[in-house]
């Protein structure tokens, strides 16, 4: 039997059996113009009248090996055209764009080259994108990962899907498909950068690699490939699990991420820990069980808000866990991805953050100030930087005498002075709200109910001639509050935007 006899039937085989496509897809080939690439086209085009597909060629063009890359494109192009194949390519200057961006080339090249992917199919010009990673990648994947240090999602090496982008080479060698290639008499483009060992993907291709073949297991890319497979199985089933968990246990009101200890932990193991029953090889087990899913969950959520590229490595999953644990009220982290958290009391608060500010006031950040001329009525004051509007409306007062109970939310329009300001809360500032005795520090007031150290910060407040008056959430002060002589009051109402 033939390369080709072979290779034709494994591969739809795969692409019917995992539904990788369906008729009337318009596929685009990512073809750099190597190996690999190139028998994945010539494949896809033995097949897509059985498949009933409509297939295009992609390039992108990373401007990293001069000449050698346009060369890489014009190759490609040429066999585009020789199929009467429509061509779409692009070219980034990656060195330039790894160097602007502080991040390591290879996996700035990668998330560029996915993003063009993705243009691709969101401009409609595709649905699917097809690219030619094979069993040898993969097994090349698990061992980088390996050798780097990782868990299960790392085991996982290359997903076969990843959104609009599949992988239907996977199971397949790459010597077979060079077979197939000269089978085809067929040629293709060589990358010298594959070749240069100094890299770890290229040390393991070329040394590693074969040196288990030869002496420890000649099925050992099929092994990897295997361990793979399992892996995201069993990642995808424990985050699953932990989604479930998340959706319980978390709660987000417009302001930081919040989790309770007690959900983060396995309530009925933490219970255990220091009884016999947790001495022994059940108890110790239930706790990593326990432990496993609470870093999951960590993981989770980071993922969910940061708003930035960052890996979270296992050191910062276990500080977090011991900021939990034995961590004080208040402390805090600052993860990668700008994600900060914080323990206040029972809970941990996570939130996206451009930079780090707990305890360091930062002069930029959440002030504003709005001068308000009540004389002239009722007035809608917009403060974007809280992403809401405070509607002032000018009120008679006492309407009825039903809405007397309400003083202590109106203030009385006669006793404000100028200037009327609406400004963020200060490190000082003072309130004596109505039916309090003494004014007492709004940081106090805060403290006592409970507002954690992030969505104090912009709380608003109103001031009469540098007097605090108003601060959201607590009554009117106590000096300006409606009363039995009041004609004419103001009411205070926050609405988001």
């Amino acid at each position: 039997m033939d390369v080709r006899s072979k290779l034709i039937p494994t591969l739809l085989a795969h692409i019917q059996k995992d539904e990788l496509l369906r008729p009337g897809d318009r596929v685009g080939v990512a073809v750099s113009g190597g190996a690999d690439s190139v028998a994945l086209l010539l494949l896809l085009l033995e097949l897509r009248k059985k498949l009933g597909i409509v297939l295009s060629v992609v390039h992108f063009n990373h401007k990293l090996r001069g000449k050698a890359s346009d060369a890489d494109e014009k190759f490609v192009a040429k066999l585009a055209a020789k199929h009467n194949l429509e061509f779409h390519s692009t070219s980034v200057e990656v060195a330039q764009k790894a160097k602007k961006e502080r991040a390591n080339l290879e996996d700035t090249a990668r998330r560029a080259r996915y993003d063009y992917f993705r243009s691709l199919v969101d401009s409609g010009i595709y649905t699917r994108i097809a690219v030619a990673h094979t069993a040898d990648d993969q097994a090349e994947t698990v061992l980088a990962h390996i050798l780097r240090g990782t868990g299960l999602a790392g085991l996982g090496g290359i997903h076969p899907v990843a959104g609009p982008v599949f992988r239907p080479l996977l199971a397949i060698r790459r010597a077979e498909l060079r077979d197939y290639l000269r089978h085809k008499k067929q040629n293709w483009r060589e990358d010298a950068t594959n070749r240069d060992t100094k890299r770890l993907r290229a040390r393991i291709r070329k040394k590693l690699l074969p040196l288990l073949e030869k002496q420890f297991q000649r099925a050992i890319v099929e092994h990897l490939s295997t361990l793979a497979e399992l892996a995201r199985e069993g990642e995808a089933f424990l985050e699953a699990l932990a989604e479930e968990r998340m959706a319980e246990a978390i709660l987000q009101d417009d302001g930081p991420l919040r989790i309770a200890l007690g959900d983060l932990f396995d309530k009925r193991v933490e219970k255990g820990f220091n009884t016999e029953f947790a001495e022994n090889t059940g108890g110790r087990e239930k706790k990593e069980a326990a432990t496993a899913l609470s870093k999951r969950l960590v993981r989770q959520i980071v993922a969910r808000i940061k708003p930035r590229q960052g890996q979270l490595g296992a050191n910062h999953v276990d500080a977090v866990i011991e900021l939990a644990r034995n961590g004080q009220n208040g402390g805090s982290l600052s993860l990668p991805g700008g994600v900060e958290v914080r323990k206040e009391r029972d809970a941990l608060l996570f939130r996206a953050t451009a930079s780090a500010r707990w305890d360091v006031a930062d002069p930029a950040a959440d002030e504003f100030h709005y001068t308000i001329d009540v004389t002239r009525g009722s007035q809608d004051v917009p403060v974007p930087e809280l992403r809401c509007v405070f509607r002032l409306r000018v009120i008679d007062w006492p309407s009825n005498r039903a809405e007397t109970n309400k003083r202590e939310m109106v203030l009385d329009r006669e006793r404000l002075r100028a200037p009327l300001v609406l400004r963020n809360w200060r490190p000082g500032d003072r309130l004596r709200p109505s039916g309090h005795q003494n004014a007492h520090k709004l940081k106090r007031l805060l403290n006592e109910k409970h507002v954690s150290r992030w969505k104090r910060e912009g709380w608003p407040v109103l001031t009469s001639g540098g007097v605090l008056v108003w601060a959201r959430g607590f009554p009117v002060a106590a000096d300006f509050a409606a009363d039995e002589r009041t004609r004419s009051g103001i009411v205070i109402i926050e609405e988001q935007i």
